[in-house]
């Protein structure tokens, strides 16, 4: 009975994690938009500052993790050098700036929606580059095309049709909590604006996935590569800021909620979130913690729907959905390929061991009929 339990909590240990990362992210989202929104903060110098104090952190957490790691391979080689600087473009400079700024003109729905959009963007950056090709009488490759179509619809969906506010037509009980500290939607809104940064956001996320799994193959210190493509990515960020923000009192930073919420980002994404989802995938397998990404979307919709019903839309939350729902279509379409793979390594692999022995046979009875 013990060992039941046991076995039980350690199956349901990883879940949960993953689920409580997953939604400390959106509460996260929802503060950042508060900052921006409410505070006035350049989503700009909030890159800058968030990933200043992530790289400073990950400093000595990156010996740390790797205390026991006594890999040779050099780290500072200009190959190396030159795809860790364009994984702190491409990640930080690009895809963070992108993503707060899309945050700054809509509300953390659409980032939910538009994280969700990766599995297809990573499909269609395949096709173009000449990666795959689509099998039309594979199971898989229509399940990927299908989920990529389901994607599409659905983040067009939450670009062009809003809905009807959640407090026009939700029970009275849903309209109790209204927090005044809080804001979900941008004070300055430009919803199709912000549909579209955050999009372009997970484009280039799509892409900066493809650069890191070649970094981890030439070298195997994850962290001290991320603490490298984090400084690179800082320094990006905080010219490209200089050049956005030119009022230099915009970067003074006071002991209120705006510092408040840099700390806590760089704090949990630099360390708690990266450290448990590696751990999920040592317990799990390298596919686990994919699987737990549309999480945000019920999250996200239920803090939409009790808080803020006077400023959330039913539309974005179906729009949110139909784009969870397209990222697990494209995402079992692309794990059934890959067991349709290994299924065929593995007969290959058989058969070429077979053929021997069987030549071995045949030689033995030639030899005994002569």
């Amino acid at each position: 009975m013990g060992l039941r339990v046991a076995n039980a909590i350690g199956e349901m240990l990883p879940c949960t994690a993953m689920v409580i990362i997953e939604a400390v992210t959106i509460f996260l989202t929802i503060m950042a938009s508060t900052t921006m929104s409410k505070f006035g903060m350049s989503s700009f110098i909030f890159v800058v500052y968030t990933n200043a104090l992530s790289f400073i952190l990950l400093i000595p957490y990156s010996i740390f993790f790797h205390r026991r790691d006594k890999t040779e391979e050099p780290l500072f080689t200009f190959p190396l050098l030159l795809r860790v600087f364009f994984l702190g473009l491409v990640g930080v400079t690009i895809a963070q700036n992108l993503a707060f700024a899309g945050l700054s003109y809509s509300s953390p729905i659409v980032a939910c929606g538009a994280a969700n959009m990766i599995p297809a963007f990573s499909f269609i950056l395949s096709i173009i580059l000449r990666k795959i090709r689509i099998d039309w009488k594979s199971q898989g490759s229509q399940t990927r095309v299908v989920g990529t179509l389901i994607s599409i619809v659905g983040i067009l969906s939450m670009t062009f049709y809003k809905g009807p506010l959640v407090n026009k037509y939700s029970p009275s009980f849903l309209q109790l909590a209204r927090p005044q500290l809080l804001v979900f939607t941008s004070t300055h809104e430009n919803w199709v604006l912000g549909c579209f940064l955050f999009a372009a956001a997970s484009f280039a996320l799509t892409i900066w996935n493809t650069i890191q799994a070649g970094s981890s193959k030439k070298h195997p210190h994850v962290m001290k590569i991320t603490c490298l493509y984090t400084l690179f990515g800082t320094i990006q960020s905080a010219v490209f800021a200089l050049l956005m923000e030119k009022d230099l009192s915009a970067w003074r930073l006071k002991l209120n909620f705006e510092l408040l919420v840099i700390v806590l980002t760089a704090i949990f994404g630099s360390l708690i979130r990266s450290s448990i989802q590696m751990w999920c995938m040592r317990l799990k397998g390298p596919s686990y913690a994919l699987f737990f990404k549309p999480v945000g979307v019920p999250v996200a919709s239920t803090c939409g729907c009790v808080l803020f019903a006077a400023t959330f839309h039913y539309g974005s939350m179906l729009s949110a959905c139909i784009c969870g729902f397209g990222y697990y279509t494209t995402l079992w379409g692309q794990l059934k390929k890959d067991e349709t793979k290994k299924d065929i390594k593995g007969n290959v692999s058989t058969s070429d061991k077979k053929v021997p022995l069987l030549r071995e046979q045949e030689e033995e009875e030639e030899d005994s009929q002569v």
